[in-house]
């Protein structure tokens, strides 16, 4: 069965919108990068797994707000460079931080990567994190802090 692109934009855009606004802070950025988010998985190469969708518009969101970040600097370096050199250069960024993102999580303790994943993907509350854990709340909260401090280093 396949999805429409408005079954897809209703079910998940308001988790991609909240992911979004987590990391720019700015609600109108959030909202262009919601938009953008899902105009590029429609129009993106290949079938969108169902299994796999909320984390890949979740990459997609992340790495729109990271193009946003270098946007500055990429114009002021590109100068006369046509557009679509730009966006392959661009690619190869993403893929080159993805993979230093991804090989971070890995290298996470198991227990501060659960939970952080708990708490982010699953948008669980520290209170029942605890629980799946068996931890206390505050070690939850610590685990988190944790975790996002290795990966900040990483940005």
């Amino acid at each position: 069965m396949e999805t429409t692109f408005h079954e897809l934009f209703e079910r998940y855009a308001s988790d991609v919108h909240r992911f979004a606004q987590f990391l720019c802070g700015d609600p109108s950025l959030a909202d262009d990068i919601t938009q953008e988010t899902f105009v590029r998985a429609w129009t993106s190469f290949g079938s969108i797994r169902q299994a796999t969708v909320k984390a890949y518009l979740f990459t997609i969101a992340r790495n729109l707000y990271r193009d946003s970040l270098r946007r500055p600097v990429r114009e002021q370096l590109a100068g006369d460079v046509p557009d679509g050199a730009v966006s392959v250069q661009a690619r190869f960024e993403q893929a080159d931080e993805l993979g230093r993102v991804l090989a971070a999580i890995d290298g996470l303790r198991p227990t501060d990567r659960d939970a952080l994943l708990l708490h982010v993907r699953d948008e669980l509350p520290h209170g029942e994190i605890a629980k799946r854990l068996g931890l206390s709340v505050a070690a939850v909260k610590v685990r988190i802090y944790r975790a996002r401090l290795k990966l900040a280093r990483v940005r």
